[in-house]
Protein backbone atom coordinates (compact mmCIF):
# COMPACT_ATOMS: atom_id res chain seq x y z
CA UNK A 1 0.00 0.00 0.00
CA UNK A 2 1.63 3.27 -1.28
CA UNK A 3 2.09 5.97 1.91
CA UNK A 4 1.71 9.59 1.18
CA UNK A 5 2.84 12.58 3.10
CA UNK A 6 0.54 14.52 4.91
CA UNK A 7 0.92 18.01 6.13
CA UNK A 8 -2.19 19.04 7.92
CA UNK A 9 -2.71 22.55 8.95
CA UNK A 10 -2.07 23.75 11.88
CA UNK A 11 -1.44 27.00 14.08
CA UNK A 12 0.25 27.34 17.40
CA UNK A 13 -2.21 27.76 20.22
CA UNK A 14 -3.45 31.36 21.33
CA UNK A 15 -2.04 30.16 24.66
CA UNK A 16 1.91 30.67 23.38
CA UNK A 17 1.33 34.04 23.02
CA UNK A 18 2.26 35.34 26.48
CA UNK A 19 5.11 32.38 26.46
CA UNK A 20 6.45 34.25 23.21
CA UNK A 21 6.41 37.20 24.68
CA UNK A 22 7.86 36.54 28.14
CA UNK A 23 11.06 35.07 25.52
CA UNK A 24 11.40 38.07 23.84
CA UNK A 25 11.62 40.38 27.07
CA UNK A 26 14.11 37.71 28.45
CA UNK A 27 16.08 37.71 24.82
CA UNK A 28 16.21 41.38 24.33
CA UNK A 29 17.90 41.84 27.96
CA UNK A 30 20.38 39.05 27.44
CA UNK A 31 20.97 39.68 23.59
CA UNK A 32 21.31 43.64 24.06
CA UNK A 33 24.95 43.95 22.95
CA UNK A 34 25.50 40.66 21.22
CA UNK A 35 26.97 41.51 17.49
CA UNK A 36 25.11 40.52 14.46
CA UNK A 37 27.80 38.14 13.49
CA UNK A 38 28.03 35.80 16.66
CA UNK A 39 23.39 35.43 16.16
CA UNK A 40 24.66 34.61 12.86
CA UNK A 41 26.06 30.92 14.51
CA UNK A 42 22.40 30.93 15.95
CA UNK A 43 22.29 26.87 16.96
CA UNK A 44 25.79 26.65 16.57
CA UNK A 45 26.75 29.41 18.91
CA UNK A 46 28.11 27.96 22.51
CA UNK A 47 27.60 29.46 25.82
CA UNK A 48 26.70 27.42 28.81
CA UNK A 49 25.90 30.30 30.83
CA UNK A 50 23.02 31.03 28.71
CA UNK A 51 21.94 27.50 28.25
CA UNK A 52 21.82 27.58 32.23
CA UNK A 53 19.62 30.90 31.86
CA UNK A 54 17.31 28.88 29.86
CA UNK A 55 17.18 25.60 31.90
CA UNK A 56 16.64 28.11 35.14
CA UNK A 57 13.90 29.57 32.90
CA UNK A 58 12.07 26.03 32.68
CA UNK A 59 13.08 26.04 28.84
CA UNK A 60 14.85 23.02 28.74
CA UNK A 61 12.86 19.32 28.83
CA UNK A 62 10.02 21.37 28.08
CA UNK A 63 7.92 17.85 27.41
CA UNK A 64 9.76 15.43 29.04
CA UNK A 65 7.85 14.20 32.54
CA UNK A 66 8.26 16.28 36.22
CA UNK A 67 9.86 13.20 37.55
CA UNK A 68 12.93 13.41 35.10
CA UNK A 69 13.20 17.18 35.68
CA UNK A 70 11.04 17.61 32.79
CA UNK A 71 7.93 20.64 32.53
CA UNK A 72 5.10 18.53 30.73
CA UNK A 73 4.36 21.00 28.68
CA UNK A 74 3.62 20.70 24.92
CA UNK A 75 4.98 20.75 21.44
CA UNK A 76 3.79 24.10 20.15
CA UNK A 77 5.22 25.97 23.60
CA UNK A 78 8.51 24.05 23.32
CA UNK A 79 8.37 24.97 19.50
CA UNK A 80 7.37 28.77 20.17
CA UNK A 81 11.14 28.71 22.62
CA UNK A 82 13.17 27.28 19.31
CA UNK A 83 11.33 29.77 17.21
CA UNK A 84 12.21 32.84 19.36
CA UNK A 85 15.71 31.97 19.98
CA UNK A 86 16.63 31.27 16.19
CA UNK A 87 15.10 34.40 15.03
CA UNK A 88 17.51 36.27 17.50
CA UNK A 89 20.31 34.54 17.19
CA UNK A 90 20.59 33.47 20.45
CA UNK A 91 24.08 30.98 21.14
CA UNK A 92 21.69 27.67 22.42
CA UNK A 93 24.22 25.45 21.03
CA UNK A 94 25.32 24.28 24.18
CA UNK A 95 22.11 22.70 24.94
CA UNK A 96 20.87 21.87 22.13
CA UNK A 97 21.69 17.94 21.31
CA UNK A 98 21.20 17.23 24.93
CA UNK A 99 17.27 19.19 24.57
CA UNK A 100 16.45 17.87 21.30
CA UNK A 101 17.68 14.36 20.72
CA UNK A 102 19.26 12.97 23.25
CA UNK A 103 17.15 13.02 26.49
CA UNK A 104 14.01 11.78 24.11
CA UNK A 105 16.38 9.15 23.03
CA UNK A 106 17.21 8.25 26.75
CA UNK A 107 13.25 8.93 27.51
CA UNK A 108 12.34 6.16 24.81
CA UNK A 109 15.28 3.46 24.74
CA UNK A 110 17.21 4.64 28.28
CA UNK A 111 17.43 2.59 31.51
CA UNK A 112 15.47 4.11 34.83
CA UNK A 113 19.06 4.54 36.34
CA UNK A 114 19.92 6.52 33.05
CA UNK A 115 17.10 8.72 33.17
CA UNK A 116 17.20 9.44 36.83
CA UNK A 117 20.90 10.58 36.38
CA UNK A 118 21.10 11.89 33.21
CA UNK A 119 18.05 13.95 31.86
CA UNK A 120 17.27 16.61 35.00
CA UNK A 121 21.15 17.62 34.45
CA UNK A 122 19.72 18.12 30.96
CA UNK A 123 17.09 19.98 32.43
CA UNK A 124 18.59 22.00 34.66
CA UNK A 125 21.17 23.16 31.57
CA UNK A 126 24.01 21.82 33.78
CA UNK A 127 25.49 18.69 31.42
CA UNK A 128 25.61 18.87 27.73
CA UNK A 129 25.87 16.30 24.47
CA UNK A 130 27.20 15.51 21.44
CA UNK A 131 26.52 13.01 19.07
CA UNK A 132 28.82 9.87 18.36
CA UNK A 133 27.25 8.74 14.79
CA UNK A 134 29.70 9.40 11.81
CA UNK A 135 33.30 7.73 11.25
CA UNK A 136 36.14 8.36 8.86
CA UNK A 137 35.80 6.84 5.49
CA UNK A 138 31.71 6.08 5.51
CA UNK A 139 30.23 9.13 4.84
CA UNK A 140 26.55 9.04 6.25
CA UNK A 141 26.23 5.40 6.01
CA UNK A 142 25.97 4.25 9.67
CA UNK A 143 25.60 1.18 8.52
CA UNK A 144 29.09 1.16 7.90
CA UNK A 145 30.23 1.43 11.60
CA UNK A 146 32.98 -0.01 12.22
CA UNK A 147 34.16 1.28 15.84
CA UNK A 148 34.39 -1.94 18.25
CA UNK A 149 32.34 -2.55 21.49
CA UNK A 150 33.79 -5.34 22.69
CA UNK A 151 32.10 -6.89 25.71
CA UNK A 152 34.43 -7.34 28.51
CA UNK A 153 34.05 -7.80 32.31
CA UNK A 154 31.28 -5.31 33.75
CA UNK A 155 31.39 -3.57 30.43
CA UNK A 156 32.72 -2.50 26.91
CA UNK A 157 36.01 -1.58 25.83
CA UNK A 158 35.56 1.22 23.00
CA UNK A 159 38.07 1.29 19.70
CA UNK A 160 37.83 3.22 17.03
CA UNK A 161 36.95 6.81 15.81
CA UNK A 162 34.13 9.22 15.51
CA UNK A 163 34.04 12.09 13.40
CA UNK A 164 31.89 15.27 13.08
CA UNK A 165 30.67 15.75 16.77
CA UNK A 166 29.69 18.96 17.34
CA UNK A 167 30.62 20.70 20.19
CA UNK A 168 32.92 16.96 21.40
CA UNK A 169 35.85 19.34 22.58
CA UNK A 170 32.85 20.93 25.33
CA UNK A 171 30.66 18.33 26.08
CA UNK A 172 30.16 16.16 29.01
CA UNK A 173 28.29 12.80 27.31
CA UNK A 174 27.91 11.61 23.97
CA UNK A 175 25.66 8.90 22.92
CA UNK A 176 27.44 6.64 20.37
CA UNK A 177 26.72 3.94 17.97
CA UNK A 178 29.19 1.32 18.14
CA UNK A 179 29.59 -2.12 16.57
CA UNK A 180 28.82 -4.60 19.03
CA UNK A 181 28.75 -7.82 16.44
CA UNK A 182 29.68 -8.31 13.06
CA UNK A 183 26.67 -9.50 11.05
CA UNK A 184 27.56 -10.35 7.57
CA UNK A 185 23.77 -10.58 7.16
CA UNK A 186 22.57 -7.83 7.97
CA UNK A 187 24.65 -4.88 7.68
CA UNK A 188 22.36 -2.75 10.37
CA UNK A 189 22.64 -5.89 12.66
CA UNK A 190 25.01 -5.84 15.22
CA UNK A 191 25.03 -2.50 16.30
CA UNK A 192 24.45 -0.60 19.63
CA UNK A 193 24.03 2.40 21.47
CA UNK A 194 26.03 3.50 24.41
CA UNK A 195 26.08 6.26 26.59
CA UNK A 196 29.88 7.65 27.11
CA UNK A 197 30.76 10.10 29.64
CA UNK A 198 33.46 12.12 27.79
CA UNK A 199 35.89 11.86 31.06
CA UNK A 200 36.67 8.11 30.69
CA UNK A 201 40.57 7.41 29.88
CA UNK A 202 41.16 6.07 26.55
CA UNK A 203 39.17 9.22 24.95
CA UNK A 204 40.82 11.94 22.72
CA UNK A 205 38.69 14.89 21.22
CA UNK A 206 40.61 16.79 18.63
CA UNK A 207 39.10 19.95 17.02
CA UNK A 208 38.62 20.20 13.39
CA UNK A 209 39.01 23.46 11.84
CA UNK A 210 36.25 24.76 9.57
CA UNK A 211 36.70 27.14 6.56
CA UNK A 212 35.79 30.19 8.54
CA UNK A 213 38.35 29.02 11.10
CA UNK A 214 35.62 27.97 14.02
CA UNK A 215 36.19 24.36 15.85
CA UNK A 216 32.69 23.33 15.81
CA UNK A 217 33.51 19.66 14.17
CA UNK A 218 35.58 17.31 16.16
CA UNK A 219 37.03 13.81 15.84
CA UNK A 220 36.87 11.89 18.59
CA UNK A 221 39.28 8.49 19.60
CA UNK A 222 38.86 5.65 21.31
CA UNK A 223 41.63 3.58 22.81
CA UNK A 224 40.37 0.85 25.22
CA UNK A 225 37.62 3.17 26.82
CA UNK A 226 35.84 1.40 29.05
CA UNK A 227 32.25 2.01 28.95
CA UNK A 228 30.12 0.12 32.00
CA UNK A 229 26.80 -2.37 31.44
CA UNK A 230 24.72 0.44 32.57
CA UNK A 231 25.30 2.97 30.19
CA UNK A 232 24.36 0.49 26.82
CA UNK A 233 21.09 2.10 25.72
CA UNK A 234 18.23 -0.11 25.12
CA UNK A 235 18.82 -3.95 23.96
CA UNK A 236 22.73 -4.75 22.39
CA UNK A 237 21.81 -4.64 18.91
CA UNK A 238 18.92 -2.57 18.53
CA UNK A 239 21.21 0.36 17.77
CA UNK A 240 19.95 0.69 13.88
CA UNK A 241 16.59 1.02 14.91
CA UNK A 242 17.28 3.40 18.39
CA UNK A 243 19.26 5.74 15.89
CA UNK A 244 16.78 5.92 12.81
CA UNK A 245 14.28 7.01 15.89
CA UNK A 246 17.02 9.88 17.11
CA UNK A 247 17.40 10.97 13.83
CA UNK A 248 13.76 11.93 13.41
CA UNK A 249 13.72 14.20 16.37
CA UNK A 250 16.56 16.30 14.33
CA UNK A 251 14.68 16.80 10.91
CA UNK A 252 11.94 18.97 11.72
CA UNK A 253 12.19 21.97 13.84
CA UNK A 254 12.66 25.50 12.84
CA UNK A 255 16.85 24.98 13.21
CA UNK A 256 15.89 23.19 9.61
CA UNK A 257 14.75 26.24 7.75
CA UNK A 258 15.99 29.11 10.24
CA UNK A 259 19.58 28.82 10.13
CA UNK A 260 20.37 31.85 8.08
CA UNK A 261 17.13 34.00 9.80
CA UNK A 262 19.95 36.41 10.53
CA UNK A 263 20.95 37.36 7.32
CA UNK A 264 17.48 37.46 6.22
CA UNK A 265 16.75 39.95 8.97
CA UNK A 266 19.92 42.02 7.90
CA UNK A 267 19.12 41.81 4.32
CA UNK A 268 15.88 43.54 4.67
CA UNK A 269 17.70 46.15 6.68
CA UNK A 270 20.34 46.82 4.45
CA UNK A 271 17.60 46.90 1.53
CA UNK A 272 15.51 49.66 3.51
CA UNK A 273 11.82 50.68 3.10
CA UNK A 274 12.29 51.48 -0.02
CA UNK A 275 13.55 48.79 -2.52
CA UNK A 276 13.50 48.87 -6.44
CA UNK A 277 11.01 46.10 -8.01
CA UNK A 278 13.47 43.22 -8.60
CA UNK A 279 14.86 43.18 -4.59
CA UNK A 280 10.69 43.70 -4.14
CA UNK A 281 10.02 40.32 -6.13
CA UNK A 282 13.13 38.65 -4.81
CA UNK A 283 12.16 38.99 -1.32
CA UNK A 284 8.43 38.20 -1.45
CA UNK A 285 9.29 34.95 -2.79
CA UNK A 286 11.88 34.53 -0.03
CA UNK A 287 9.40 35.26 2.65
CA UNK A 288 6.45 33.05 0.82
CA UNK A 289 9.21 30.19 1.18
CA UNK A 290 9.84 30.94 4.76
CA UNK A 291 6.31 30.70 5.44
CA UNK A 292 5.04 27.67 3.54
CA UNK A 293 8.15 25.66 5.45
CA UNK A 294 7.38 27.23 8.84
CA UNK A 295 3.66 26.25 8.18
CA UNK A 296 5.29 22.22 7.19
CA UNK A 297 7.42 22.28 10.59
CA UNK A 298 4.71 23.60 13.09
CA UNK A 299 2.01 21.06 11.27
CA UNK A 300 4.57 18.17 12.31
CA UNK A 301 5.18 19.71 15.78
CA UNK A 302 1.33 19.33 15.81
CA UNK A 303 1.80 15.85 15.09
CA UNK A 304 3.99 15.20 17.85
CA UNK A 305 2.11 16.93 19.82
CA UNK A 306 -0.66 13.69 18.79
CA UNK A 307 2.00 11.07 19.60
CA UNK A 308 2.11 10.35 16.01
CA UNK A 309 5.19 9.31 14.19
CA UNK A 310 5.80 11.95 11.26
CA UNK A 311 9.49 10.66 10.11
CA UNK A 312 8.52 11.20 6.29
CA UNK A 313 7.28 14.49 6.84
CA UNK A 314 10.37 15.40 9.05
CA UNK A 315 12.98 14.13 5.88
CA UNK A 316 10.62 16.54 3.79
CA UNK A 317 11.10 19.81 6.17
CA UNK A 318 14.85 18.96 6.31
CA UNK A 319 15.41 18.39 2.39
CA UNK A 320 13.43 21.80 1.75
CA UNK A 321 14.85 23.20 4.92
CA UNK A 322 18.54 23.04 3.64
CA UNK A 323 17.42 23.62 0.05
CA UNK A 324 16.33 27.17 1.62
CA UNK A 325 19.39 28.06 3.99
CA UNK A 326 21.95 26.86 1.06
CA UNK A 327 19.94 29.27 -1.40
CA UNK A 328 19.62 32.55 1.31
CA UNK A 329 23.36 33.58 1.41
CA UNK A 330 24.14 33.56 -3.16
CA UNK A 331 20.83 34.90 -3.57
CA UNK A 332 21.55 38.17 -0.69
CA UNK A 333 24.97 38.16 -2.44
CA UNK A 334 23.47 39.18 -5.74
CA UNK A 335 20.66 40.78 -4.58
CA UNK A 336 23.22 43.78 -3.37
CA UNK A 337 26.59 44.43 -5.14
CA UNK A 338 29.70 45.25 -3.58
CA UNK A 339 28.75 44.94 -0.56
CA UNK A 340 31.33 42.68 1.39
CA UNK A 341 33.92 44.88 1.38
CA UNK A 342 32.01 47.63 3.93
CA UNK A 343 32.28 46.18 7.38
CA UNK A 344 28.81 46.46 7.65
CA UNK A 345 26.89 43.96 10.21
CA UNK A 346 25.07 42.99 6.40
CA UNK A 347 28.15 42.07 5.52
CA UNK A 348 29.75 40.18 8.33
CA UNK A 349 26.84 37.83 9.02
CA UNK A 350 26.56 37.17 4.79
CA UNK A 351 30.24 36.59 4.51
CA UNK A 352 30.04 34.24 7.51
CA UNK A 353 27.22 32.06 6.56
CA UNK A 354 28.67 32.00 2.55
CA UNK A 355 31.49 29.76 4.28
CA UNK A 356 29.38 27.57 6.71
CA UNK A 357 26.15 26.75 4.73
CA UNK A 358 27.50 24.15 2.30
CA UNK A 359 27.30 21.92 5.62
CA UNK A 360 23.55 22.85 6.05
CA UNK A 361 22.74 19.42 3.75
CA UNK A 362 25.30 17.19 5.68
CA UNK A 363 23.70 17.59 8.99
CA UNK A 364 20.81 15.58 9.84
CA UNK A 365 21.73 13.52 6.63
CA UNK A 366 22.59 14.46 3.46
CA UNK A 367 20.60 15.59 0.90
CA UNK A 368 20.45 11.75 -1.09
CA UNK A 369 19.99 10.30 2.23
CA UNK A 370 16.92 12.21 3.10
CA UNK A 371 15.46 11.67 -0.45
CA UNK A 372 15.85 7.71 -0.52
CA UNK A 373 13.90 8.17 2.93
CA UNK A 374 11.23 10.15 0.84
CA UNK A 375 11.16 7.71 -2.06
CA UNK A 376 10.57 4.79 0.10
CA UNK A 377 8.10 6.56 1.85
CA UNK A 378 6.55 7.34 -0.63
CA UNK A 379 6.52 3.71 -2.07
CA UNK A 380 8.61 4.49 -5.11
CA UNK A 381 11.75 2.50 -4.26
Amino acid sequence: MTTYFSFAPNSLPGSTQALREEIRSFLDQELSDYPAVKRAETWMGYDKAFSKKMGDRGWLGMTWPKQYGGHERSAFERYVVLEEMLAAGAPVGAHWIGDRQSGPLLLRFGTEKQREEILPRVARGEIFFCIGMSEPDSGSDLAATKTRAQKTDGGWLINGTKLWSTGAQHADYMIALFRTESNPESRHGGLSQFLVDLKTPGITVRPIKDLSGAEHFNEVVFEDAFVGDDWLVGEEGGGWAQVTAELAYERSGPERYMSCMPLLTELVREIGPDPDERQAIILGKLIARLATLRQMSISVAGMLEDGKDPALEASIVKDQGALFEQSLPHIANDLIDGVSATGTDYAQVLNLLVQISPSFSLRGGTREILRGIIARGLGLR
